[in-house]
């Protein structure tokens, strides 16, 4: 019966992984379990000698882009202050462009129109 070899097998390396997790070296292994010279047993000892020496990666932090003076001392108040004057100077750039865009088109179709002339009669 091979899948209940492999239970005890699936078992017996979930015991393993939690005693490795948690800390716990004593002995956990129920009566029905693999014994300790079986090959399940020797499984789980070579598993959790291979869990010891594996180090999980270091992942580098990202670099910050830039560094937030204001929120670092604590003064939201001041930070907000600057990041809405910031936002009205670009929102009054935006505006004074669209009205530019707007005046220069008007004055290019009134200028095409009039260089038109009044549409011929049939």
């Amino acid at each position: 019966m091979k899948w209940i070899r492999e239970r005890d097998a699936l078992i017996a390396q979930t015991l393993a992984f939690v005693q490795l997790v948690t800390g716990r070296k004593d002995d956990v292994l129920q009566p029905d379990a693999p014994a300790v010279g079986s090959p399940v047993a020797l499984e789980i000892v070579a598993m959790e000698a291979a869990a010891v020496e594996v180090e999980p990666p270091k992942v580098p932090l990202p670099p910050r882009s830039a560094p937030l003076t204001a929120r670092e001392s604590g003064d939201f108040r001041t930070e907000m202050q600057a990041r809405l004057a910031n936002f009205r100077k670009h929102q009054e750039r935006f505006e004074r462009e669209r009205e530019e865009y707007c005046t220069a088109t008007l004055t290019r179709l009134r200028a095409a129109i009039r260089d038109a002339g009044p549409p011929a009669k049939k």
